[in-house]
């Protein structure tokens, strides 16, 4: 996983299993989907929500639910975190980004759950605007869904959120892990390179270092650990670093100060501002959040 967006992160394994097992556990839909704007309407699949896969049906219903769908997308865009949105018929949706190295590449979309209970008023608004023209099936059906639509109080809901939070920063983790990992069939001196950095991530490392060790030229070795990596070797010297860093975060016993000399950065204000601008929070914050219990 060299380039770093939403075709490689919707790829893994795990997408499927925790979207169903997210569904299954807390009763609330989950979609792992492009970070852009949708220019149509994206369905949850089978485990949609019944109200709003009949409300999309009907060209009034299918674009009110495509405009809040977008106002979602673009407060993730602009806040880099969790965003709730209500759409015309009163349901809650939550959009939680993915950041990976300081790239929006992914999010996480749920919800389609009431906060509160709904009323026969309504529902007599959002009939009288969806509708004209329908049968007194499709009317009964669309009654029977809205009010069978799951209602999450505070606590509850503010526990899903903290799921999707847990699941996104997994994602950004693992993805990250990913790219540094070695790949099958990789050359030589950039295998001798990754295992190189691997030992000394502790010590400054220069690229003349690297290029000695593994005695190749040095324009040779950086067009070769580019395409094979995807990156420059600053910037996977950076990533390596980082994982470490995060590693040691999880243990509560151990000082920032320490950490920030043993993942080799040097100085405590350059890993604050690299780290806040590859993981997308401060090193204080992502150790809070590995730590933070679950809400309810």
């Amino acid at each position: 996983m060299n380039e770093l967006n939403y075709t490689n992160i919707a790829r893994l394994p795990v997408i499927r299993y925790y979207e169903e097992a997210f569904r299954k556990a807390t009763g609330v839909v989950l979609k792992v989907v492009p970070p852009e704007e949708p220019k149509q309407r994206r369905s949850f699949g089978e485990a949609e929500n019944q109200f709003c896969a009949l409300a999309t049906g009907t060209a009034t219903g299918c674009a009110a639910c495509l405009e809040a769908e977008m106002r979602a997308h673009r407060g993730v865009a602009r806040q880099r975190g969790p965003q709730q949105v209500n759409c015309f018929a009163g349901l809650t949706d939550v959009a939680v980004p993915v950041m990976l190295n300081g790239q929006h590449v992914a999010t996480l979309m749920s919800g389609q759950v009431f906060r509160r209970e709904p009323t026969q008023r309504d529902f007599a608004m959002i009939l009288k605007m969806l509708a004209p023209g329908q049968s007194k099936d499709w009317e009964a059906r669309l009654r029977q869904s809205y009010f069978g639509t799951p209602v999450v109080d505070a606590a509850r809901f503010e526990a899903i959120i903290q799921l999707l939070n847990v699941f996104a920063q997994f994602l950004s983790d693992y993805a990250s892990r990913q790219t540094i990992a070695a790949a099958d069939h990789e050359p030589p001196a950039v295998a001798s390179a990754k295992e190189y950095i691997q030992a000394h991530v502790d010590e400054p490392i220069a690229l003349a270092q690297v290029v000695a060790h593994v005695r190749v030229s040095r324009f040779y070795f950086c067009k070769l650990f580019k395409r094979a990596t995807g990156m420059t070797l600053t910037e996977y010297v950076t990533r390596v670093r980082l994982e470490k860093a995060k590693t040691l975060l999880v243990d509560p016993a151990l000082r920032v100060s320490e950490i920030v000399y043993a993942a080799g950065f040097g100085s405590i204000p350059r890993f604050n501002s690299v780290f806040k601008r590859y993981v997308g929070m401060t090193p204080t914050d992502y150790r809070a959040a590995q730590r933070a219990p679950f809400p309810g």
